[in-house]
């Protein structure tokens, strides 16, 4: 009797120390996956610089059929990395204008301001920009139309304004 005790004994005693290893090894494991998980998640995870910040002012003038926008405040706006989305009444301009440019067309003349491709490309507080919609491009600007301006820098909106056609 005193052999099978022995035996049992030593049993229980291998039993009981692999539990241990088996609780140890399963927690590391665990830890070790959350922590591959956690490397994923940040590494994926990028911030978005913001795209600079500035207050306009828009006036339509549908009688001349003209846009002017001005820079009232805020950041300078880089003219060359800027896009312009101009809708009346709802609707898209079929040309819209690609600033800078001279001669673009859909426009008459040369634009005003930093739309001008012969001026500096860097919109600043105070100046003006402004455009001449030619009679071909549709729809028409006339008095009374709602008239939206959409600026976006790199593709990300900066302003969206809004004024009705004097």
């Amino acid at each position: 009797m005193t052999e099978q005790w022995h035996h049992r004994s030593g049993s229980e005693r291998r039993d009981t120390a692999i539990s241990p290893i088996i609780g140890v090894l399963t927690l590391l494991v665990l830890t070790v996956c959350l922590a591959a998980v956690v490397a994923v998640g940040v590494g994926a995870w990028s911030v978005a610089s913001p795209g600079p910040t500035a207050t306009f002012d828009l006036v339509a003038d549908g009688s001349a059929s003209t846009i002017s926008i001005e820079h009232l405040a805020g950041d300078p706006i880089d003219v060359d990395e800027l896009s312009v989305t101009i809708e009346v009444d709802g609707r898209e301009l079929a040309d819209q204008p690609p600033v800078p440019f001279v001669g673009a067309s859909g426009f008459d003349g040369t634009p005003a301001g930093p739309f001008n491709a012969e001026s500096d490309s860097e919109w600043t507080s105070g100046e003006r920009a402004g455009l001449s919609l030619a009679t071909t491009n549709r729809p028409a600007l006339s008095p009374g139309d709602s008239v939206t301006v959409t600026l976006a820098v790199d593709g990300q909106q900066i302003a969206a304004l809004e004024a009705t056609a004097t």
